[in-house]
């Protein structure tokens, strides 16, 4: 059912695009003619939620509205269709922190447009319009499928980075986020800048971080075995973050989220880590209980005024809920279709 179906309901669509932690890149020197290759995981407690209704003009209310009209009218200029829409933002995950804002905002507007319009389009269809997967294909994964997953980076002629192996993420395990809410991670020019300044990577540790994952890590994922992926993790986070510390001041962009970190992992945590240009930190806790410990003792040590949160985190093994409600106002409730 699309928008021009029905003139005596209206319809109304509504998205959830969840956060999603970029755990690292395999191989940002591109030997072997791929570049970057991701690993990332979805998470479920912070996510963009937002729904958009047929209207006379094009309107956006709510945290990053603008950004939302900007994508809407690359929509209509690349799909030479006019869509005269009110888009309502409920939540929105903040931006450049490391947790995908931009690619979950770009890809709820772009299908909730194609399911209220009857468009038909995939999330790999939608991506390219708004030049996302340029390096890492692990947030059009997440909102496609969600768990853990692994891209083969871009090749010559890559539009998006494919995706080569996607698991089940253990759904007892907890990530624990450390966030600074006094600083944000680079991007846009800067972060395109910093990419063109790096040296090359070592075609050899790259050939070493990707024999790791490969033949320890996805297979400790596989057999729930929390500290044989959480090392593969905390390897490959050192590897990257050394080789872009010139770029973001040291391995951690954040110093507060560094000290935090480390404190968690002498405390037992595993899988330490900062999701792409952070200053969004990470780790891993086997299960609920051991999680809100570890928590607890963290807001205890650093609480006050450091500006750092601590969240507890559960992975997400689905990718984004895209629906399509019709609103029937004489009987005032709603239907799923």
């Amino acid at each position: 059912m699309s928008v021009n179906s029905s003139s005596h309901h209206k319809l109304r669509a509504r998205v959830i695009a969840p956060a999603r932690l970029h755990m690292g890149f395999l191989d940002l020197g591109g030997s072997l003619g791929r570049r970057f290759g991701s690993i990332g995981v979805g998470v479920s407690e912070i996510a963009t939620r937002l729904s958009m209704m047929p209207s006379d003009r094009l309107t956006a209310h709510g945290p990053g509205a603008d950004r939302a009209i900007a994508a809407v009218n690359k929509f209509v200029s690349a799909l030479e269709q006019d869509f005269a829409v009110e888009i309502r933002i409920e939540d929105a995950i903040p931006g450049h922190i490391g947790l995908g804002s931009g690619t979950q905002l770009e890809l709820a507007v772009g299908m909730a447009l194609s399911r209220l319009y009857g468009l038909d389009l995939s999330v790999r269809d939608l991506a390219p319009i708004v030049e996302r997967g340029a390096r890492s294909g692990i947030g059009i994964a997440v909102f496609e499928q969600g768990g853990l997953v692994v891209d083969g980076g871009r090749g010559e002629n890559t539009v998006i980075p494919p995706v080569v192996a996607r698991l089940e993420f253990p759904a007892d395990w907890r990530l624990i986020l450390v966030l600074d809410e006094r600083d944000l991670g680079l991007h846009g020019k800067d972060e395109i800048e910093a990419f063109r300044a790096l040296p090359v990577f070592p075609a050899k540790e790259a050939a070493h971080l990707c024999h790791l994952l490969l033949m320890k890590g996805l297979p400790a994922l596989v057999e729930r075995d929390i500290r044989g992926f959480g090392e593969v993790i905390a390897e490959l986070q050192r590897s990257v973050g050394d080789y872009f510390a010139p770029a973001q001041g040291g391995r951690f962009t954040s110093a507060g989220v560094a000290k935090a970190l480390a404190f968690l992992e002498a405390q037992g945590a595993v899988g330490i880590g900062q999701s792409s240009w952070g200053p969004t930190g990470f780790c891993l806790a086997e299960n609920a209980t051991r999680g809100e410990m570890l928590v607890t003792a963290a807001r205890r040590r650093f609480g006050g005024t450091t500006g750092l949160r601590f969240l507890l985190a559960t992975p997400r093994n689905k990718g984004a809920d895209v629906m399509l409600e019709r609103t029937d106002a004489s009987r005032e409730k709603t239907l799923r279709l």
